[in-house]
């Protein structure tokens, strides 16, 4: 983690340049994954180099800005950030992704670059991998591309796929029936669709078979012919189940993978089936892969330093362990 210091003329010019309730400040910490602490009339700016370096572009144009206009709008703090980092020109290019899930008038709208690019590549290709951390709408983006393609009947059916792997610990013996034992392994992909569409609507997509969630080891033997498929926690699977899934995929059907490398549960020396079929696979015409990263971060603030602060961990660890 490293740090660099920027002095104002006075601190109300600090709080001129973060905006009504830290309203710029909050933009360009989302952008960049900088982390920002006042100390009287500087900033520190704690981060990776490669995020300081950009804060300071960002905070040194604001600066002049500010002391050229004496005041700055949210347009200002935009632009700026998009002349550093590279962002679309406008939340409008953002919008041009945006999924239709005809449900009430309501649009999903990715709401990063990396999501932008997540959306457009599940559009441009039949079998996609999309790796990324906690919090970056890999699951919820795809359940929306798949609700789209079955409203517009690009697909007959839905079928939602997750390895029965448990995190850390075990469950051991649950009651119920069959559907009731696999429930807390296929809650996530549950949680995603009630949120896109209304209860009873899932209800029925379910009691008539057009949308299926179903454990990853109730696939094999099946040919699943205009279906969107998802396969979520694609890095629990082994090199088997991994060849085994994405042989199912039938005639102008459509796969997304989604995974997080570093929530790997499987035994230890075991290799994940996702990483694996990528490097198998990627180059192949209407194979696409996308990368996520903590900037696509979009649940509450505190996730993204979570994720930060045990990748950094972890890259200690690694270092350590080599010394």
């Amino acid at each position: 983690m490293a740090e660099s210091t920027l002095t104002f003329a006075t601190h109300d010019q600090i709080l001129a340049l973060f905006g009504a309730q830290d309203a710029h400040l909050r933009q360009i910490r989302d952008a960049l994954g900088v982390d920002v602490v006042v100390r009287g009339d500087e900033i520190q700016l704690h981060g990776e180099d490669e995020q300081i370096r950009l804060g300071l572009e960002v905070f040194v144009e604001l600066k002049g800005l500010l002391e050229r206009k004496g005041q700055l709008k949210d347009d200002d703090v935009s632009r700026a950030i998009r002349q550093v980092v590279g962002l679309p020109e406008s939340e409008g290019e953002l919008k041009k992704h945006a999924i239709d899930v005809f449900e009430r008038a309501k649009r999903v709208h990715p709401k990063t670059p990396g999501q932008a690019e997540y959306v457009q590549t599940i559009q441009q290709n039949d079998l996609v991998f999309c790796f990324g951390p906690a919090g970056c709408g890999k699951t919820y983006l795809s359940v929306a591309m798949a609700i789209h393609a079955l409203r517009t009947e690009q697909v007959r059916k839905i079928v939602l796929v997750r390895p029965a792997v448990e995190a850390g610990e075990r469950l051991g013996f649950l009651p119920g029936d069959m559907l009731a034992k696999v429930n807390p392994y296929l809650r996530p992909l549950l949680d995603a669709l009630h949120d896109i569409l209304d209860f009873e609507q899932v209800k029925r997509y379910m009691e008539n078979d057009v949308i299926e969630i179903v454990p990853l080891a109730f696939m094999r033997g099946r040919t699943l012919n205009e279906t969107f498929i998802i396969l979520d926690e694609g890095q629990n699977t082994t090199l088997t189940q991994m060849k085994m899934f994405l042989t199912r995929m039938g005639t102008e059907s459509k796969i997304v993978v989604t995974g997080d490398i570093t929530q790997l549960d499987l035994p230890p020396q075991t290799t994940s089936g996702m990483t694996d079929a990528v490097r198998r696979l990627q180059g192949i015409q209407g194979v696409g892969v996308v990368e996520l990263t903590g900037r696509d971060i979009v649940r509450h603030r505190l996730v993204r330093e979570i994720v930060k602060a045990y990748d950094e961990t972890t890259v200690r660890g690694s270092k350590s362990r080599r010394k």
